[in-house]
C-alpha cells in the first residue's frame, strides 16, 4: 500500500479534487533571430500587439471576472512607459528579450515586497504579460496541461486558468500563491478546488495528487520503495574498491581518503547515475543547460534546472559553474564583440561585461541554494577583482531578496582555475572560497595550442610536464582552501599517479569513468606510487 503525506496549505477554493500531478515547468523557447536595435524594437513592439490579440481574443469566451482581469493586462501592455524603458535598454546594447525583462523585473519586484497582499498578488499577472509577450518574441506557445490533472507549481498565471479546459475536473495545489490573487477568483468563480502556500514539495509527474480546498491541505500519494534486489547493482561494482556507497569516498591502497564527484552537462544525465556512487558534482556546466539568451534571460527555468540537480545530490555538494560562454561555446543569440574568441571576452569577463545575463543567473541560483548544498564556481578567472566583482554581483540581489522577503541563500564562491596568470597567483584570490583546477583550457594555453585542431593532441602531452610543475606550485599557493580537479586529466586512469604525487584528493570526473578511476586509485599509494602486489 502506498503511504500518504497530508501537507498543510491554506485553502483558496473550495471542495476537494484528485488526479495526476501535472509539473508546471518553465518551457525553453527557440531564439528569435538577430536583430540591430531599429529591428529589435520593431519586434519588441510586434511581440506585444500579438500579446494584446491573443488576450483580446481570449476575453471574448471569457465571463465578467476574466474579461475584468484580462483587461488589467491588455493595459500594462498598453503602458507607453514600459515600451519606453525596453527601447532604451535596446538602445543602450540589450537584447530585446533582456530589455523586455528588465523593464518589467522592478515592477514585478515592488509589488512583492508591498504590505498588502492584494498588491503582492499582482505580481504574477505581471509575471504573466512578462512571459507572453518573451513567447510571442520568440515565437513559442505556452503548452496547456492534460485535463482533469492537478497543476502543482510555484505560482499559476491568469491567463494559463483561462485558457484551460475545466471541463473534466481537476485542481491547482501552489507552493506560494496567494488566496486573494486572480487565479483563487476565478478558481472560486469555476467552483475549481485550489490551495496555496503549501511550500515546495517533490513528486513525480503524473502520481495521484488530492487537492483538499475545505481543509487546506495537498495529500500525495507517495511509491513504496523497491525491493533490495531490485536495486540497480551497478553501484555495488562501482565503489568495490575502497569506500562506501553513502560517502562516495575512495581510499589510496595506504589508507588515504579520496572525494570522487562527477561532471554534468546535463541534468538528463543524473537519470543514470546512482547518486549513493559519488560525493556529490563536482562541476556542472551551466552552459550545456542554458544554451540560449531567452534561456538565459529566464530566472524560473534556471531556478528549476538547479533545484532539480540539488534535490538529486539529497544534500551532497553540487558545484554549478556560472555561464561559461564564448569562444567555442557560444550562447546563441549573443551578439557580442570578440566572444567567438578563444581569448579575449568570454567566461567571466564576459558576464561581468554583461551583468544583465549575470545577474539573472545569480539570482537563480541565490534562490536554488535554499535546496540544498549548493557551491557557484567562476570560469575563466585571471584577476581578483573578477571574483570580488561577482560576489558584488551576488551581495546586491541577495539584498534585494531580503527587502522583498524571497528565500534564499549566499552561498561559496570559488573559482576555475584554467589560466595560468591565476593558477600562479592562487595566494592572491583570498576571497575564493575553493579553486577547481580546469587542466583543459591551462594545457591549451601552457602549450599555447587550438582545442579545436589536431595541435593540442600533438602538443598536450610534451607540455604536461609544465602543466605538472604548473599544479604543483599552485597546491602550494592554494594554502588552506579547498582544492579540486575537473579538466579531463582527471578522468584519464593513466594521469592520477602523477596528480596525486602533487598533493590532489578531490577529483571530479566523467560519471562513465567512476568505475575506472575508483580502481585505479585503490591501487596506488597517496604519493602516486603503485602499491605492493599491483
Amino acid at each position: 500500500m502506498a503511504d500518504l503525506l497530508r501537507l498543510k496549505a491554506t485553502s483558496a477554493s473550495p471542495g476537494t479534487a484528485s488526479g495526476p500531478a501535472y509539473l508546471a515547468q518553465q518551457h525553453r523557447a527557440p531564439l528569435a533571430p538577430r536583430q540591430g536595435t531599429a529591428s529589435a524594437k520593431e519586434a519588441l513592439a510586434a511581440a506585444i500587439e500579438t500579446a494584446i490579440g491573443e488576450l483580446e481574443r481570449l476575453a471574448g469566451s471569457e465571463s465578467a471576472e476574466g474579461r475584468d482581469i484580462i483587461d488589467f493586462q491588455v493595459e500594462v501592455l498598453r503602458d507607453p512607459t514600459i515600451m519606453e524603458t525596453a527601447g532604451a535598454r535596446i538602445a543602450a546594447g540589450m537584447n530585446a528579450a533582456f530589455a523586455w525583462v528588465g523593464a518589467l523585473d522592478g515592477y514585478i519586484h515592488e509589488l512583492e515586497a508591498a504590505e498588502e497582499e492584494h498588491l503582492r498578488a499582482r505580481a504574477i499577472d505581471i509575471l504573466d504579460v512578462k512571459n507572453r509577450v518573451l513567447r510571442a518574441l520568440t515565437g513559442t506557445r505556452d503548452e496547456d496541461f492534460p485535463a482533469g490533472s492537478i497543476f502543482v507549481g510555484k505560482d499559476m498565471e491568469p491567463s494559463r486558468f483561462l485558457a484551460h479546459d475545466w471541463s473534466a475536473g481537476g485542481g491547482v495545489a501552489l507552493f506560494n500563491g496567494s488566496a486573494v490573487g486572480h487565479v483563487a477568483l476565478l478558481a472560486r468563480a469555476r467552483s475549481i478546488p485550489m490551495v496555496v502556500g503549501s511550500g515546495h514539495f517533490d513528486i513525480a509527474e503524473g502520481c495521484r495528487v488530492v487537492v483538499d480546498g475545505d481543509a487546506g491541505a495537498v495529500v500525495l500519494e507517495g511509491v513504496p520503495e523497491p525491493p533490495l534486489s531490485a536495486v540497480p547493482r551497478r553501484a555495488e561494482a562501482s565503489w568495490r574498491n575502497g569506500g562506501t556507497p553513502d560517502s562516495g569516498e575512495v581510499r589510496t591502497a595506504d589508507g588515504v581518503p579520496v572525494r570522487l564527484t562527477i561532471n554534468l552537462n546535463e541534468p538528463a544525465e543524473l537519470d543514470f547515475i546512482d547518486p549513493s556512487t559519488v560525493a556529490g558534482i563536482g562541476l556542472m556546466r551551466s552552459e550545456f543547460a542554458v544554451t540560449s539568451i531567452t534561456d538565459a534571460a529566464n530566472e524560473e527555468m534556471q531556478l528549476a534546472i538547479y533545484r532539480h540537480v540539488l534535490e538529486w545530490a539529497a544534500g551532497k555538494p553540487v558545484t554549478i559553474r556560472m555561464l561559461d560562454i564564448g569562444g567555442d561555446k557560444m550562447l546563441a543569440g549573443l551578439e557580442e564583440p570578440d566572444s567567438q574568441s578563444a581569448m579575449g571576452m568570454r567566461g567571466i569577463r564576459l558576464l561581468v561585461a554583461r551583468p544583465e545575463i549575470a545577474r539573472v543567473q545569480a539570482r537563480a541560483l541565490l534562490r536554488a541554494a535554499t535546496s540544498g548544498d549548493l557551491r557557484v564556481m567562476l570560469p575563466m578567472v585571471t584577476f581578483p577583482s573578477e571574483v570580488d566583482a561577482m560576489r558584488q554581483m551576488f551581495r546586491e540581489e541577495a539584498a534585494q531578496f531580503q527587502r522583498r522577503s524571497v528565500p534564499h541563500h549566499i552561498p561559496p564562491i570559488g573559482m576555475m582555475v584554467e589560466v595560468p596568470a591565476a593558477a600562479l597567483m592562487l595566494d592572491e584570490f583570498a576571497t575564493a572560497d575553493f579553486f577547481s583546477f580546469g587542466t583543459n583550457d591551462l594545457a591549451q594555453y601552457i602549450a599555447a595550442a587550438a582545442r579545436d585542431s589536431s595541435d593540442l593532441a600533438a602538443y598536450g602531452d610534451k607540455a604536461r610536464p609544465a602543466l605538472l610543475r604548473l599544479l604543483s606550485q599552485a597546491m602550494k599557493l592554494a594554502g588552506a582552501t579547498p582544492v579540486s580537479i575537473c579538466g579531463d586529466m582527471a578522468s584519464d586512469p593513466r594521469r592520477l599517479p602523477e596528480l596525486l604525487a602533487v598533493g590532489l584528493r578531490h577529483f571530479s570526473v566523467a560519471p562513465t569513468q567512476l568505475p575506472a578511476i575508483r580502481s585505479a586509485i585503490a591501487g596506488l599509494n597517496a604519493d602516486g606510487t603503485r602499491a605492493a602486489g599491483e
